[in-house]
């Protein structure tokens, strides 16, 4: 009910229900507990009572306050984790709940920026309009997500001809270390026909970060670009928060309507973070001592991406893989939560040939449903002779091959150099998707 107030002959609207809404909205209780001890990564609190995600403050001997995360509970007490050093706090100090989960302030003026793990420029910069997003939100609704059906140009041959991607697919891109990850990602980046790109850089070495940014990525890369940083020497959960930070930002970019490329460097570093965590609380170990928690919150961050009843988040999620093994743990699960994977090869780096994408062991789920019958086939008989001359190779290279003896063979042979040349591609050579098609159909057709 609005009550119209007179005060010498101005009328002030009262909206009583606005008040009483904010009044039962006001937490009037105050409530602080002391840090009872500090085991390994984790802090135990008595005296105060918190949900799982919510933030309290620590504040140590300097009056200095630390923010942290309920991650659990032992009996009475929670369970906290540091989102910043822990250098002194001792026995006693006090701990204040804020009542609240972490969160991203988003807005327009987020372009351009590079942000810490928890959403805050690294510049020192704050921001301070925008849109509150939780950083933990539901993923959404599967009977309104849009179907996948127009294609995402990255600019890169091999993928815009062989795996072709679309508007709102998630994508891994599978290697061991110094093969070409990183690079590959800021080709797409640069490339990659979206209205922004919002990158997270989890666990990488801090010299990277600005290599990645200037070489990589480039000016204009930036330009549209949100670049989520959170290095190794972070703790275990910044470095977890800072992928759901940039998954948060992209789905408010998305929620304006807009097209979103979401590149993440990368998901094993996520799931060592959160190997950490859940042994730090008390996991039991399970496969190569990644906790059970760990395979839960894969789905739950890769979900969020793709597309909705708005705008759509293309994802393209790195996986370090441990010794070259592309069937260890992280990469197994990934791969089954994932619309479509490209595998990087190191025998193909150490042969100069970049990008190292292996066209035969990478798959593209939705390149069937996007593609033309023309491209499919032309696509499938590249694939054609990229097997047959592989399984012949060792023939070939002693020479004891005799050219005739296999008409499918004598064909592989002939197109091979040519099918080098058109997976091949420099760091700044460009390349149109209509190109890389017309010419691929060319080639075959």
């Amino acid at each position: 009910m609005v009550v119209p107030e007179r005060n010498e002959g101005l009328v002030i609207s009262i909206d009583f229900k606005k008040i009483e809404k904010n009044i039962r909205e006001t937490n009037f209780s105050y409530e602080e507990g002391i840090v009872k001890e500090v085991i390994g990564l984790t802090i135990e609190v008595q005296g105060i009572k918190a949900f799982i995600g919510e933030v309290c403050s620590i504040y140590n001997e300097k009056k200095e306050a630390i923010k942290c995360e309920v991650v659990g509970f032992k009996e009475d007490n929670i369970i906290l984790m540091p989102l910043g050093e822990i250098v002194g706090i001792s026995s006693g100090c006090r701990v204040v709940p804020e009542r609240r989960p972490l969160s991203a302030i988003c807005s327009e003026d987020l372009l351009g920026k590079i942000l810490d793990g928890l959403g805050n420029p690294l510049n020192g910069d704050s921001i301070k309009e925008g849109e509150i997003y939780p950083l933990d939100r539901e993923p959404p609704d599967p009977l309104k997500r849009r179907r996948i059906k127009e294609i995402l140009p990255t600019g890169i041959r091999a993928i815009d001809g062989f795996l072709t991607c679309g508007e709102g697919q998630r994508i891994g891109i599978f290697a061991g270390s110094g093969v070409g990850k990183s690079t590959t990602l800021g080709m797409i980046a640069r490339e990659a026909k979206a209205d922004v790109n919002v990158i997270a850089l989890i666990g990488e070495r801090g010299r990277e970060v600005l290599d990645f940014v200037e070489k990589d990525l480039g000016e204009e890369g930036l330009k549209k670009t949100v670049v989520v940083c959170a290095t190794s020497d972070k703790p275990a959960l910044v470095r977890l928060k800072g992928a759901f930070t940039a998954t948060a930002i992209a789905e408010y970019f998305r929620d304006k309507g807009k097209k979103v490329v979401l590149m993440m460097d990368s998901v094993t570093r996520f799931a060592m973070a959160q190997r950490e965590i859940g042994l730090a609380v008390g996991e039991p170990p399970a496969t190569k001592g990644y906790t059970p928690s760990v395979f839960a919150k894969l789905p739950r961050l890769m979900e969020r991406s793709g597309m909705s009843d708005k705008g759509s988040i293309t994802a393209f999620y790195t996986v370090l893989v441990d010794g070259d093994d592309f069937n260890e743990p992280i990469a197994d699960a990934v791969r089954g939560i994932l619309d479509g994977h490209i595998i990087l090869s190191r025998a193909l780096a150490s042969k100069n040939h970049y990008p190292a994408i292996d066209i035969l062991n990478s798959v593209s789920r939705l390149m069937p449903e996007i593609s033309t019958k023309e491209h499919k086939k032309a696509a499938s008989i590249g694939r054609d002779m990229l097997a047959t001359y592989n399984e012949s190779e060792d023939l070939i290279n002693i020479g004891a091959y005799v050219k005739g003896s296999n008409p499918k063979i004598d064909k592989a042979i002939e197109y091979h150099d040519i099918l080098l040349d058109y997976l091949k591609q420099g760091i700044d050579e460009k390349s149109p998707i209509e190109t890389s098609i017309d010419v691929l159909e060319k080639i075959f057709l």
